[in-house]
């Protein structure tokens, strides 16, 4: 049985982060995965992710994305492959509502550069946008996407060149904890010992943790796009990314819808979605059709804040959101066997933060402790998972 110091099982967005981690720090690393980097069966597809620093979901994660901000740029200049770009981003609500006020809380606390809009100036900065009368935002210029695609194909090809062995449509049928604090984890092909062992499964955290009985809700979310009406004052550009935010936006209690410019060009469509909608699901009963009356449904709540949003679906995608009851992560040391570190329950706004999961992932499975990890925030054993 080949041996190594640690073993990645998940090689997506975080266990290939933690794979480039490990093999940066010199560790003989092998990473298993189901899938091969870029695949559309999990969480980590769709061509765009918004990143963003002004946190309406808790100021806590500020520090740990301006250290994730680092990261895209350093995974950017380590592949030669275009991940970030950086167009702004507009945080939309009821002046009571937390997308607004939470992400107004966090630039404040934390200093970052941010600019109060009303609902004339949203519309006169971004005509493409009709927001409700009383509606308020964020604007944040250090905002914007990362392409997840090109994430985990650059962590993979990363990782391989700094000496990580990668075994792609490899699944894991068995991990178990060895005598003497180490680890044997199983596959079709064989067996691999390893003295610690990194977990990143993501939807599959159920079936690959099911003697940890974390509360996680399995959602099948569908992003979608769709064709904008062109007009004298709302041509393409203004939905372009050199003229466009991303933007969240919720009010009046209309749910939560997040999305991004054009970002391929006037045939690709305006890229948006619900961001809790979710249907309960799992990675292998998964319906991936999107049926007329969820177009239509979109569409309905997209036009109340893109009035010229009318022209044909580009197209509609399904992915899996691993929500846990509160909605913070769990990152941490597995509670039986303190050689296993875990990452899962990312809750549909976790992939902003790879590069720097992944550092926490190596720091935990070499030196036992992480100075980034907030103390309880995304602890395994949190009173929210119990």
């Amino acid at each position: 049985m080949k041996h190594y110091d640690v073993i990645v099982l998940g090689v997506g967005s975080m266990g290939g982060a933690a794979a480039n981690n490990l093999a940066e720090r010199g560790a003989k690393v092998l990473g298993l995965d189901t899938f091969r980097p870029g695949h559309d069966q999990g969480s980590a597809h769709g061509g765009t992710r918004i990143i963003r620093q002004s946190y309406f979901e808790s100021p806590e994660y500020v520090p740990l994305l301006r250290r994730a901000y680092e990261g895209w740029s350093r995974l950017e200049e380590e592949s030669g492959r275009s991940i970030m770009e950086l167009c702004g981003g507009v945080y939309i609500g009821d002046p009571g509502d937390i997308t607004f006020t939470g992400s107004r809380t966090a630039a404040e606390l934390h200093g970052l550069d941010h600019e109060i809009l009303d609902a004339d100036e949203i519309r006169e900065r971004f005509p493409t946008m009709d927001p409700a009368d009383d509606a308020v935002a964020v604007y944040e210029s250090n905002a914007g996407y990362v392409r997840p695609e090109e994430t985990t194909i650059a962590n993979a090809e990363v990782a391989a060149r700094k000496g990580a062995t990668l075994r792609f449509a490899e699944p894991v049928t068995h991990w178990q904890a060895t005598p003497g604090g180490g680890v044997e984890v199983v596959t079709p092909n064989g067996a691999y010992g390893a003295d610690r062992l990194v977990v990143a499964p993501g939807a599959w955290a159920p079936q690959v943790l099911p003697e940890l009985g974390l509360p996680l809700a399995i959602e099948r979310m569908i992003f979608y796009w769709f064709s904008p009406e062109y007009t004298e004052r709302v041509p393409y550009a203004a939905y372009s990314d050199a003229h466009h935010p991303v933007y969240i936006e919720e009010t009046h209690g209309n749910g939560q819808v997040y999305g991004f410019p054009m970002t391929d060009g006037p045939a690709g469509g305006l890229k948006l979605g619900y961001f809790r909608k979710g249907t309960p699901t799992t990675p292998q009963t998964i319906d991936r059709n999107v049926s007329d009356a969820e177009v239509d449904d979109m569409r309905r709540r997209a036009l109340q804040l893109f009035p010229r949003l009318t022209g044909a679906l580009v197209q509609a995608k399904t992915c899996l959101y691993s929500v846990t009851p509160d909605e913070h992560f769990v990152i941490g040391s597995h509670p039986e066997h303190e050689q296993v570190q875990i990452a899962c329950g990312f809750s549909g706004h976790g992939f902003k933060f790879v590069p720097v999961v992944g550092e926490i992932l190596a720091d935990l499975a070499l030196d036992g402790r992480s100075r980034m990890l907030p103390p309880t925030l995304f602890d395994p054993q949190r009173a929210a998972l119990r």
